[in-house]
């Protein structure tokens, strides 16, 4: 997969993860790319390291899809717990 088709990806499935998570972020639309991005990277790790997969092959594919969208989830539950406890300690 190209670079333009995986940036697209991560912002889609940073999108889609907020969606399905909704509450107050801090962060825009910059947060919200580097999350999916970063997520659709860890949910391909994490399928390669459980699943002997490479599911971050194909644009159109489920799986990477399902991957991307749900290594964003992840990363979004970190995200929030991190932000939420450095906001409360000032």
């Amino acid at each position: 997969m190209g670079i333009i088709a995986f940036i697209i990806l991560g912002l889609l499935a940073g999108i889609i993860a907020k969606a399905l998570l909704p509450g107050d972020d801090p962060g825009g639309f910059i947060v919200t790319a580097i999350i999916g991005i970063v997520g659709a990277l860890l949910g391909g790790f994490i399928a390669g390291a459980l699943f002997d997969a490479d599911p971050l092959d194909e644009f159109f594919d489920i799986s990477t899809w399902l991957t991307a969208i749900v290594g964003a989830i992840i990363l979004l539950v970190i995200y929030r717990a991190v932000m939420g406890r450095r906001g409360a300690v000032t």
